[in-house]
């Protein structure tokens, strides 16, 4: 499953908002018996029954055969495949939501669960989980469990992630006699001031304007602070701690190539494989990109965990999940289909042992053998589990509060304003988003 897709999701939460979910929630038209209700396991629909799946990921040869293993396995229920890019699902789903023309199942990025969930789109899973002898609940991780979870109930079920760490050229770091990756962040700024030599094109870290509230996430929860407050009612980023990431994460600019500030993590890739930046922030995506398009510089990279704050170990994680839509008139044919990806043996199929290098959500997963039998570059990945952060933020006015900060920092980044001003222009605006009706 492809998760390298930071800088489309920012811009798709933002459009998501603004295409109006709220105006039509998940109603068909008419009040409908509540879905997941019964009692012991869900059987096989008795007639002939279609689900319809929508995702990025069914152009996939794997997904293709999973389908064909779901049909052998419940002949009467055919999955048909509703694709769609990535940067382009969130727009299309709300679209389709609004026009009472839903899926049956839609593969969503995990953080946007909640938002469906207060809007009615999407079926509470609770009873289907409660029934399920496939599905447990206390097995997923606490941090990809808070993504699925608004009201104290479950919406939907995660298949894959990532968590976000720090890549480094290890060949640079050895020339600049830094025996070993910054573990706090002063050492970190220490590094990246040492790695940094604008006479020879070479930088100690890399930042990205256009992606500038999605990484100072990490930063954020570092330094004790967060979005938004646990209700979800105030924000928090401008919070003393919140000032605090916000200063050393601005700073950091100033050991970052200019030339790639407008870019963005996914085309940047290419000033830290071409050894122009020493230090790269960037999800699990990363490793299995540098191996695959970059492998020159085998051996002269490496990963670790990203330094600590004053918090602690704490990082952003990132992932997709599974929901049912509300407007589906086979529930229970939709819910065989997320039990059977759900499977424990399914999400390793779909995550470290395809070629990419995708986190599965189970912990009997991470902790298992197996994973970094196949994939030995995930462990300190799978270390930052227990540091990760769901960055969840259910009331659904925050993407567009998100695009402003996106906005505020990134002018911070090219020294227009300062680290508190971005906060402060930002605070103003979303207090006006939030106390609007």
């Amino acid at each position: 499953m492809n998760l390298s897709r930071k800088v489309a999701s920012v811009a798709v939460l933002a459009t998501a908002a603004s295409l109006g979910l709220a105006a039509c929630g998940g109603e068909s038209g008419g009040e409908q018996e509540p879905k997941g209700e019964g009692e012991g396991a869900v059987q096989e629909p008795s007639e002939p029954t279609t689900v319809t799946f929508f995702s990025w990921v069914g152009t996939q040869p794997e997904m293709k055969k999973l389908a064909k293993e779901f049909n052998e396995e419940y002949p009467n229920i055919t999955i048909k495949f509703e694709n769609v890019p990535a940067e382009q699902a969130a727009q299309v789903l709300t679209t389709r939501i609004a026009g009472n023309n839903a899926p049956d199942v839609a593969y969503v990025n995990a953080s946007d669960t909640a938002d469906y969930a207060s809007r009615g789109a999407i079926v509470d899973l609770v009873n289907y989980i409660e029934r399920s002898e496939v599905v447990d609940l206390d097995d997923y991780v606490e941090a990809f469990r808070q993504f699925v979870t608004y009201d104290e109930k479950t919406w939907g079920l995660p298949v894959g992630g990532e968590t976000t760490g720090l890549f480094y050229r290890t060949d640079l770091f050895e020339e600049a006699g830094i025996d070993g990756p910054p573990e706090t962040w002063e050492e970190f700024e220490e590094a990246a001031a040492a790695l940094t030599d604008e006479d020879a094109n070479q930088y100690g870290f890399q930042v990205f304007a256009p992606e500038s509230a999605y990484y100072f996430q990490p930063w954020l929860f570092q330094a004790g602070g967060n979005l938004l407050s646990e209700d979800g009612t105030e924000i928090a980023f401008d919070s003393e701690e919140g000032r605090e990431a916000a200063e050393y994460y601005v700073n950091l600019a100033n050991y970052s190539p200019p030339d790639y500030l407008n870019s963005n993590s996914w085309d940047g890739r290419v000033a830290f494989a071409e050894g122009q930046v020493a230090m790269y922030m960037a999800g699990t995506w990363f490793a299995g990109t540098l191996t695959e398009e970059f492998p020159d510089i085998e051996g002269k990279w490496a990963t670790a965990p990203l330094p600590d704050g004053p918090a602690g170990c704490k990082t952003s994680i990132a992932g997709d999940a599974l929901v049912m839509l509300d407007q589906t008139d086979v529930p229970d044919a939709a819910w065989l289909w997320i039990e059977f990806l759900s499977r424990p043996e399914t999400l390793a199929r779909n995550t470290y042992k395809t070629e990419g290098t995708t986190l599965p959500p189970l912990t009997s997963l991470l902790e298992g053998e197996e994973i970094l039998e196949h994939k030995p570059i995930l462990e300190g990945f799978i270390d930052l589990m227990e540091c990760g952060v769901a960055p969840t933020a259910s009331n659904p006015k925050f993407p567009r509060i998100e695009t402003i900060l996106n906005e505020e920092l990134g002018k911070a980044f090219y020294g227009e304003q300062s680290a508190d001003e971005a906060l402060d222009n930002t605070a103003q605006q979303a207090d006006a988003i939030l106390a609007r009706g």
